[in-house]
């Protein structure tokens, strides 16, 4: 090549890498400021690459940061049953305490079960029951509908050693392609758990608690080199979503009646933030705002949240029918929302381009309280 020619192109390059390069870096370190200092400009021009964003609704005022406060907070202490809403709840890197610690499992082939499959799971409510004074911190409660006529029963909250040692240990419980293991409950008094669940269920079915071995969560897109476990959630430790989510999905199913099978009902039927087992309800961000995020913190109030721990937004929520189950009757409605979320929630997600996402999945990084009505604080946007 001539020597004319190579500097030409040498030159060309080097101005090119500063005249886009440097700008490019100037706006990854602006975006990972508190959004609070961020021009609407500047994160317009960030997201607008990101899949399925719609980066003019950037430009609402105080979109996805504004006033945003926790408006309910609902564990679920076994795996597909009824989820608990609490006035506060304490976080590890594992998700909320008492969060989904418990799942049934079917022997022999000891697979955790789940509503999707199994409805009338939602039905069965179990009761986080504190005491101090217990050596086990107390119990949990599960009690079944009344026309089961299944016996309430309770576990031990927190066992032991001692107890763990006169449990069953299963090694291979399966969740989705992933072994494991845990413990196979026994009561603290009276008929044997797995008898009375057996019963309900109407084949052998176990109720487990989770062993002490690490189940890793999966790297995403956004954090290829994720190290995160969980216990018996399908993914990730937290389920953040905003309330705004539910009531924007609510209007444009009642604008949808009459078509896709959505039935009449659903005129005045609520859309239930429960059915989208959520562990973290968010409100005053808008619709969808977590898309938007890449770290959040949690306070009393926002300068509590800034020395809170970080909670990394990992990936976005992908959807299944199971919010289709409605948590009070455990019938499966045919349409919604699952059907509404086809039309207005594909593509949001790289990797999940063909499913409908609604909520995000989270990792705490530390140990925290998070209390109904906090403050959140929004300290990364996506880039």
């Amino acid at each position: 090549m001539n020597s004319d020619v190579f500097s030409t192109c040498a030159f060309g390059l080097i101005t090119l890498f500063f005249v886009l390069g440097f700008p490019l870096s100037s706006l990854r370190k602006r975006l990972k400021k508190t959004p609070q200092a961020l021009s609407n400009q500047d994160v317009v021009r960030a997201v607008g690459k990101h899949v399925g964003l719609d980066k003019s609704r950037l430009n609402e005022p105080n979109f996805g940061y504004g006033d945003v406060r926790v408006s309910k907070l609902l564990i679920h202490p076994i795996k597909s049953c009824r989820a608990t809403s609490v006035k506060s709840c304490h976080y590890t890197p594992d998700g909320l305490e008492f969060q989904r610690f418990c799942s049934t499992t079917h022997s022999p082939n000891w697979i955790a079960l789940t509503s999707i499959v199994v409805r009338q799971m939602v039905l069965i409510t179990p009761k986080v029951i504190l005491d101090e004074a217990s050596p086990h911190g107390g119990e949990l409660s599960i009690s079944f509908p009344e026309e089961s006529k299944c016996e309430t029963f309770s576990i031990p909250l927190q066992p032991n050693e001692d107890i763990l040692r006169t449990w069953s240990l299963i090694n291979d419980v399966s969740m989705w392609g992933i072994s494991i293991n845990g413990y196979i409950c026994e009561t603290i008094k009276g008929p044997s758990a797995s008898a009375i669940l057996s019963r309900y269920f109407g084949k052998s079915v176990h109720l487990v608690f989770k062993g002490t071995n690490p189940r890793p969560c999966k790297p995403t897109d956004s954090y290829p080199n994720l190290k995160a476990s969980a216990r018996y959630q399908d993914g990730y430790p937290l389920l953040i979503l905003s309330q705004e989510n539910v009531e924007v999905l609510e209007k444009e199913v009642r604008s949808r009646i009459g078509q896709q099978g959505i039935e009449e009902k659903w005129t005045t039927e609520k859309l239930a933030v429960e059915r989208f087992r959520p562990n973290v309800v968010l409100s005053g961000a808008g619709a969808f705002a977590e898309d938007y995020w890449d770290e959040i913190a949690i306070g009393a109030d926002m300068q509590a949240a800034s020395g809170a721990p970080g909670i990394l937004v990992v990936s976005k929520c992908a959807r299944c029918l199971l919010p289709n189950v409605s948590p009070q009757t455990g019938i499966r409605d045919q349409a919604v929302p699952y059907k509404v979320l086809m039309k207005t929630r594909l593509r949001v997600d790289s990797k999940n381009r063909w499913k409908p996402c609604c909520g995000c999945n989270s990792v705490p990084l530390g140990e925290g309280l998070i209390t109904v009505g906090d403050a959140v604080l929004v300290r990364k946007l996506v880039i």
